[in-house]
């Protein structure tokens, strides 16, 4: 059973904000499965936020399939699934589980990759493990790099790139940086994986993880002119940034991704001067002192926080009522796009 504790404010919360409009089927794009065991101690710098690591300490891929029974009554769930990509993270068995998962329960999966594979050897990888493309990630840039030094092709470098667009394989990348989604290297780069890798089916994570209005900059003006590249909004509870990605790029090219299981904390996010926080319970998720991403809240509020993913979730749906979608785009964004980006929808047949 999933470390998930089902309240009375969940499920009013479902039943009153989320049911009546979320599709029947959906595809989750973004998902983690890992088991702790992978965990190796290491001496690699941390260059990413600490805190989803208080949620979830493994991830068996059960577990991750019971959460979707439980979180979404009524609703058959069908994830996209790929390994954890902490530093302390073992890739080898890591991988090995999320091919042998996929293989089980028969979902699409990702490989975590490290940039300095050779492109035969990505190829042998991905080709060996059945995996639908790659899930690169700014852990396993060079170590002497900095979060703010670290470029996208750092960690996806350009020879993965031309083996992913000779394959047409789905890409899911985190971006790196401060900056987030308005930096301007990493705008130039997204573009320049447009342009020179038309094979690549990119997925930009997160939104590009502007969570954030001060995030945004001007990057909605540069990547509304692109043709092809998708974006989830995975752990986004920003209805203003969803909104203007959603009149940026259209619903087609928008895909929903829970994160999971990051997004069953219990939490809400809040903006203060270009910063998100997340407000959660007292006590529940250690001590908090130094991180400047979460913050306790009273025991009162406590008690009325429900789940991040249902936060996502409705704020999606305010961005989607703001912006007029139909309820065919929202089965675009839960379900037929994710089938386009897969290819063939072999996975999900109805």
């Amino acid at each position: 059973m999933p470390q998930v504790e089902i309240k009375p404010i969940d499920r009013a919360f479902y039943e009153e904000r989320l049911n009546g409009w979320l599709p029947s089927r959906i595809v989750d794009i973004h998902t983690h499965v890992w088991l702790k065991s992978f965990l190796r101690p290491t001496s690699a710098r941390r260059r990413g936020a600490s805190w989803p690591d208080r949620v979830a300490e493994e991830s068996p891929v059960e577990e991750l399939l019971r959460t979707f029974e439980l979180l979404f009554p009524g609703r058959v769930v069908m994830p996209v699934i790929f390994g954890s990509p902490r530093p302390e993270v073992d890739l080898e068995p890591a991988n090995g589980y999320v091919a042998r998962s996929a293989r089980e329960y028969g979902l699409p999966a990702l490989l975590l990759t490290r940039p300095e594979w050779s492109a035969a050897e990505l190829e042998r990888r991905v080709h060996e493990g059945g995996f639908a493309g790659l899930k690169p990630y700014l852990s396993f840039a060079p170590s002497h790099l900095s979060a703010d030094e670290i470029a996208i092709f750092d960690f996806l470098p350009r020879h993965h790139l031309q083996v992913a667009d000779a394959h047409g394989w789905v890409v899911v990348l985190h971006i790196p940086r401060g900056g987030r989604l308005r930096d301007p290297l990493n705008l130039e780069q997204l573009l320049e994986v447009e342009q020179r890798y038309p094979g690549v089916r990119l997925v930009v994570a997160h939104v590009g993880r502007a969570y954030c209005p001060e995030d945004v900059g001007n990057a909605f003006a540069v990547l509304g002119a692109t043709e092809r590249m998708a974006f989830d909004f995975s752990a986004n509870t920003n209805a203003w940034v969803i909104e203007r990605l959603l009149r940026a790029v259209g619903p087609k090219r928008v895909l929903f991704g829970s994160d999971l299981p990051i997004t069953r904390m219990r939490m809400r996010r809040v903006c203060e001067e270009g910063r998100y926080v997340n407000l959660v319970p007292p006590g529940l998720y250690g001590d908090l002192q130094g991180d400047p991403h979460m913050r306790e809240v009273s025991e009162d509020e406590g008690e009325r926080l429900s789940f991040f993913l249902y936060e996502e979730l409705l704020a999606f749906h305010r961005a989607a009522q703001a912006v007029g979608l139909s309820d065919d785009d929202i089965r675009d964004v839960f379900y037929n796009n994710a089938l386009r980006l897969l290819g063939d929808g072999s996975f999900y047949k109805e």
